[in-house]
């Protein structure tokens, strides 16, 4: 099984800001939902047998608290950043040109200005699922990411158009299941919020 779990809650989360590469780390509330999600996977059906954790802070924070609680360590994959905003991280959506979101919406590849396309972030999350595909198949994989890859993972799972990233909703904190039948993907569940609190 892969599972692909959202990070918790940081400030910038919390005032609605674009959230690319900037570095930031949890708050209280993420905190909280991190050692939820732990305790999710704690469950036998869904403890990992392995953890792997983008390279930015607010994940790996989260992934720490199911390392911990379980005992295995995190393996870091740049694949599973969030997606490059460039010059749109940490601005509010309404600060964003209407004509520029349009296009972005309308273009997978169109890329923000010093950023990256939703073309380029489908590319490198492909990758990394595929490289899970056999392991996955057999053991439980966490994968504590961002909104970006996570509907891009699912768009990998269904097969679908780059597009879909449009029309998917992904709650913070949330767990999202791909299971396998031999080496196909199957989406088992997405945007689990049920073991949170807050």
């Amino acid at each position: 099984m892969l599972i692909i779990v959202r990070h918790g809650r940081t400030g910038a989360n919390a005032a609605g800001l674009l959230q690319g590469r900037v570095d930031n780390e949890l708050d209280e509330v993420g905190v909280l939902q991190a050692n939820q999600i732990a305790a999710a996977l704690s469950r036998p059906d869904r403890r990992p047998d392995r953890i792997i954790s983008s390279p930015l802070l607010r994940a790996h924070q989260t992934a720490q608290a199911t390392a911990e609680l379980t005992g295995l360590d995190i393996s870091v994959d740049e694949r599973w950043a969030e997606l490059d905003y460039g010059e749109w991280d940490e601005l509010p959506i309404a600060e964003i040109r209407a004509s520029d979101w349009q296009r972005w919406r309308a273009d997978t590849g169109f890329a923000p200005p010093g950023g990256e396309s939703l073309a380029q972030l489908n590319s490198r999350v492909n990758a990394a699922c595929d490289e899970l595909t056999a392991v996955a198949a057999d053991r439980n994989v966490a994968v504590f990411t961002h909104v970006s890859p996570i509907k891009s993972a699912v768009r990998w799972a269904l097969g679908t158009a780059d597009e879909i990233s449009w029309q998917l909703h992904v709650s913070q904190a949330q767990i999202t299941s791909i299971g396998f039948r031999g080496p196909v993907p199957r989406l088992s569940t997405f945007n689990d919020t049920s073991h949170l609190s807050t």
